[in-house]
């Protein structure tokens, strides 16, 4: 028994940690989560995850995928279709068609597998893994539809995946591929059950909440035991449609708007992250020491996939749609597999083995080959080729200013002088409309309405500035796009007297973003200010006049606000003071009484 908890918590350490490191080495965590399962695995034999786990060893992958398709089904707003509800159509049917067959195909004559396995492999590898594409869009951050359509067709493809690939299976089982078309029956039926019983706890779920009929500590275990069940009872009327049905269950709950989900999202997104960084590294080490070594069939299947098959599958679907031809091309070199091709190559090998045929491993090693193959190659590639086609900023330098009064304006004028990218929101008419005199983008509303978050065009903005003169609101907007941003790119105003505040009334650091400028740059401090005749200014930095000489010109009259590398990167000088100009670079800073 120790020795089972100490195999339990050294796997959840090794995935943790595999994870940090892909985070701090910028670097796509699957790829080092299946290094990690490799070399515990087949390579050393310290951890053998069929002795670990028993029976419970697949009924745990399922609900665990289960729970990573919910969620990201919480992503899925239909609201997003309006603009690519097109392109995401032909994608889940011409592209899924086209896919499939090519990829059967190219098994059949690259990899010596009948052609019921290789029909097989064409439905597993249908999918394009939410699990690789979330966190790749969220390094790439390309435009919104391209975003979009990426996200849907992942999401989307997975449980459509499965439910083919679970036909197949079927069919392959009751004798042969001759029974596929009385297989076939079940795709309706997988529909049905997946899509009914996901509305249904949906519904269920909302009504719940909005009766207050869950307290809130128990809303987020309310929603996963949910999810959990209507995959269970939809697999229980048809295989695999269970995916199905937390999907539409996730999406279904995204796209109302009677109650608010941002707690269970949130705790799905930290669930998931967990889930990842153990499965891969468990179905990794499933594999055996002879299945690292690719053969040259699986070197050329993995390159079809990449070079022929995506390409031309994304060409045929997105023929005629509003995507515009830099976006095809993205989306044509854009396809990873992730968790679900694994876990279910992994199940259905391990029943065909059961039941005789012959090459079903196959299935595995070929499955993980094209995983780690799309992974790299679509993992080192997206930045950059998302940069030549102009379809995403990768380190976008522009800000989303929550405030537009006067000096919030002033500030908005000389950074879009300077070329940085620039979005204000505010309820004001008056300040929305004197900003757009000015020529910078400028949104009417509340920056913390969700018809705001849909109007705005967040391509090339990388971070907020809070500065509207209530700080509830304003750490209010650092909460809301936080998910967005990122926490290290949520800035705030300081909160008014914070340093004279008791510990008890204090805004403490989760419920806020970072502070901007400087402890004591209250917003009713700078209005003041530059009511009584302070000036927002640029002053370049140099050998002769350093950040020391002009501080020492202008005293305590001197505000630094943001410091402009000579690459055009804008820095943000936040009052915890890690950030220093130097010479160089151009200070904007506010200057005077």
């Amino acid at each position: 028994m120790e020795q089972l908890m100490v195999q339990l918590a050294a796997l959840l350490a090794l995935g943790i940690s595999a994870s940090w490191l892909a985070w701090r080495l910028r670097f796509p965590s699957i790829l080092l989560l299946l290094v990690v399962g490799f070399l515990t695995g087949p390579v050393t034999g310290l951890l053998n995850p069929d002795a670990l786990l028993g029976d419970l060893l697949f009924p745990v992958v399922s609900l665990s995928v289960a729970v990573i398709l919910f969620e990201g089904g919480l992503s899925l707003n239909v609201a997003e279709l309006r603009e690519i509800g097109s392109a995401i159509r032909n994608l889940a049917t011409i592209g899924v068609l086209v896919t499939w067959v090519l990829a059967a195909l190219s098994a059949y004559l690259l990899l010596d597998l009948d052609w019921a396995l290789s029909i097989l492999l064409g439905a597993i590898l249908i999918v394009t893994g939410p699990t690789v594409i979330v966190p790749l869009l969220r390094h790439v951050r390309p435009t919104d539809r391209v975003g979009s359509a990426m996200k849907w067709e992942a999401i989307v493809n997975d449980p459509l995946g499965a439910i083919l690939a679970v036909l197949v299976f079927e069919a392959i089982i009751a004798g042969g591929m001759e029974q596929a078309p009385i297989a076939a029956l079940g795709i309706l039926r997988a529909l049905l059950a997946g899509g009914g019983i996901g509305l249904a706890g949906a519904a269920v779920l909302v009504l719940a909440l909005r009766r207050y009929w869950i307290p809130d500590f128990l809303q987020n275990p309310a929603a996963l035991t949910v999810a959990l069940l209507a995959f269970t009872l939809a697999n229980a009327v048809q295989t695999e449609s269970g995916l199905l049905a937390v999907t539409v269950m996730g999406s279904a709950l995204a796209s109302q708007t009677l109650v608010s989900i941002r707690d269970i999202v949130e705790f799905k997104e930290n669930l998931r992250v967990l889930l990842i960084s153990v499965l891969f590294v468990v179905l990794a080490a499933r594999l055996s020491i002879e299945a690292l070594v690719p053969s040259a069939g699986t070197l050329l299947f993995v390159a079809g996939l990449i070079l022929v098959v995506r390409p031309l599958s994304v060409v045929l679907a997105t023929w005629g749609t509003r995507l515009s031809w830099r976006e095809r091309c993205f989306l044509g070199v854009m396809a990873p597999r992730g968790i679900v091709a694994a876990a279910v190559a992994s199940v259905f090998a391990l029943e065909l083995t059961r039941h005789g045929h012959s090459g079903a491993e196959t299935l595995v090693t070929v499955t993980f080959f094209v995983i780690v193959g799309t992974v790299f190659i679509y993992g080192l590639s997206a930045a950059p080729v998302a940069r030549w086609l102009r379809v995403a900023s990768p380190n976008p330098q522009g800000l989303l200013l929550v405030g537009a009064d006067s000096w919030v304006r002033s500030l908005a004028e000389l950074l879009n002088s300077e070329g940085i990218k620039l979005a204000l929101v505010d309820s004001n008419w008056s300040h929305v409309s004197a900003a757009r005199q000015l020529g910078v983008t400028a949104y009417y509303g509340s920056i913390l309405s969700e018809h705001t978050m849909e109007e705005l065009e967040l391509d090339g903005l990388g971070r907020l500035l809070a500065l509207t003169p209530n700080d509830e609101v304003n750490a209010l907007a650092a909460l809301h796009f936080s998910d967005v941003f990122g926490r290290a790119n949520v800035y705030q105003l300081p909160v008014a007297d914070n340093r004279s505040t008791s510990t008890r009334q204090k805004m403490p650091q989760h419920l806020r973003g970072r502070f901007l400028f400087d402890r004591g740059a209250t917003y009713d401090k700078i209005a003041a200010r530059c009511e009584s005749g302070a000036t927002i200014k640029r002053t370049p930095l140099t050998g002769e006049f350093d950040f020391d000489a002009f501080m020492a010109q202008h005293g305590e009259t001197a505000l630094p606000l943001f410091a402009l590398k000579e690459s055009g990167e804008l820095v943000v000088l936040s009052a915890d003071g890690r950030a220093r100009p130097t010479s160089g670079q151009t200070l904007i800073s506010l200057v005077g009484p």
